[in-house]
């Protein structure tokens, strides 16, 4: 690769280029107060409104999900709703019942997946992570063929999309696979080491689960209405967002935590007064996670993970781009504009709330001002263990869809695109809560080498010397990058 050589003395490249802007935050987290000093500073509610919001989401659409359910459970029209479906009508004498059970297997399925594909990642993370990445491919072609099989070519379609993109996006990261590994074993090294937190990621799936029984049985019922298939479509759709949104709020309030947990492991590292956490320490972060933050962790969930994987993509695309100028210059201007969007919307915001207990967009431009001004954004952006988890996040996803589908297939022809697809996202919904956990410590890891890469330092001296070797190299290429373009020009 063209940024691999000239790598000698990284750490005092880094040190130039971060000390002056780190005093302010290391003052903040000087004195006797050492650790416990960020936790138990003063904290305001912020984005009160986008709580609120979620909540009165939550109450009535759980209302609506009751009343679908209801609607056909047992007794065909049990409410008398189908008379505000006129001309939707198919005459379909479908049952709640007949669709719930396909639904409770999905959520079994999913948590299954979620906690044995974390299980794995502790005991066989590279192979486990290879997997991830090549599996993904494979698959969504062989559930292409399926569909169109079935004579299904709108999902055959976007199924062999699907498949073609990942590809793609497969072959412009290889280089970075390595570098990618190294981050997430280390990231599995501090989860694996925080217990508690483990059990704390299980009892949001459980309240997960909770939620997607009463989501399900509001599905079934669209499923089992007599509306024809475009009026039950939408309400899927609308259900859908709903159930995504949800579980973003979910993962990203474990994130949270986890961040907060993670920070605090790295900046104890080489204090001599205290050798494990205070008990209070997972108690803290949990109640700011769902009091103070709460309302910004509801507004950052709407957008972060769309912004985030349209720049994974349009990455991998700028970076394959060569001869085309016409092209170039409009995937140039589309990353520009996700770039600015990163600013106000990027997963590095959650560790800034669990730390200092900022607003969103605040913490989102704090997180990418401090990449910016130390350079690590040239790493992160060289990293790609977000989009590695979420391979395994929708590679779960599928098997999930595909074990309902099929079973659908049997029992009710008809619905198995219906059915397969609601089913498919309840189980990326729950192997994603299993996955955040890996996510939060690798963000809180670049915080943290940003902040102060001595906590890294303490932490891991190998892995700190492997980062910052890296940085300097993706430093350089950057140079010789902008060098290049200003002697073409």
């Amino acid at each position: 690769m063209s940024d691999s050589t000239n790598s000698a003395s990284p750490s005092s490249d880094y040190a130039s280029i971060s000390s002056g802007d780190q005093s302010l935050q290391r003052s903040r987290r000087s004195g006797d107060g050492g650790t416990r000093a960020i936790v138990r500073e003063s904290r305001h509610w912020h984005d009160i409104f986008w709580s609120a919001i979620f909540v009165i989401h939550l109450i009535c659409l759980g209302f609506v999900l009751a009343v679908l359910g209801l609607n056909r459970f047992r007794i065909s029209d049990r409410l008398n709703i189908d008379r505000y479906t006129q001309g939707f009508l198919e005459n379909h004498k479908g049952l709640t019942e007949d669709y719930w059970p396909l639904y409770a297997v999905a959520g079994g399925i999913g948590v299954f997946i979620s906690w044995v594909w974390s299980l794995l990642l502790g005991s066989y993370a590279n192979e486990m992570m290879k997997v991830s990445v090549h599996i993904l491919t494979t698959y969504l072609a062989v559930v292409s063929v399926l569909c169109f099989w079935c004579r299904q070519f709108f999902w055959g379609g976007a199924f062999a999309i699907g498949a073609l993109l990942q590809f793609l996006y497969v072959v412009s990261v290889i280089d970075r696979l390595p570098f990618t590994m190294l981050v997430l074993r280390k990231a599995l090294k501090l989860v694996w080491g925080l217990p508690k937190v483990i059990m704390v990621a299980h009892a949001f799936t459980v309240f997960m689960l909770l939620w997607m029984s009463l989501w399900s049985f509001g599905a079934s019922g669209v499923v089992a209405s007599s509306m024809g298939d475009e009026g039950r479509w939408w309400l899927l759709v609308v259900l859908s967002v709903s159930l995504f949104w949800t579980g973003a709020v979910l993962c990203n309030t474990v994130h949270v935590i986890v961040s907060g947990m993670v920070f605090h492991v790295l900046f104890q590292c080489g204090q001599e007064e205290s050798s494990s956490l205070p008990p209070s320490t997972l108690v803290e972060s949990l109640r700011y996670a769902v009091t103070t933050s709460f309302g910004s962790i509801c507004y950052g969930s709407l957008f972060t993970a769309a912004i985030r994987t349209l720049r994974w993509e349009i990455r991998g695309v700028r970076s394959k781009i060569c001869g085309n100028e016409c092209l170039l210059c409009c995937v140039d201007f589309l990353f520009h504009l996700v770039e600015t969007l990163v600013r106000f919307f990027n997963k590095y915001a959650y560790v800034q709330i669990a730390v200092y207990g900022k607003g969103f967009n605040r913490s989102a431009r704090d997180a990418w001002e401090l990449f910016q001004s130390t350079g690590v954004e040239a790493l992160v952006a060289y990293d790609c263990s977000g989009a590695v988890l979420l391979m395994g996040t929708i590679f779960g996803g599928l098997i999930t869809g595909s074990c309902i589908g099929i079973w659908a297939w049997i029992k009710y022809s008809d619905r198995v695109i219906m059915v397969g697809s609601t089913a498919m996202l309840m189980g990326m919904v729950l192997v994603g809560l299993g996955m955040v956990v890996v996510e939060s410590a690798v963000t809180s890891i670049y915080i943290c080498f940003a902040e102060d890469p001595l906590l890294i330092q303490r932490w891991d001296a190998d892995f700190f010397t492997e980062m910052s070797e890296m940085l300097h190299r993706r430093l350089q290429h950057r140079s010789a990058r902008a060098r290049e373009v200003l002697t073409t020009a």
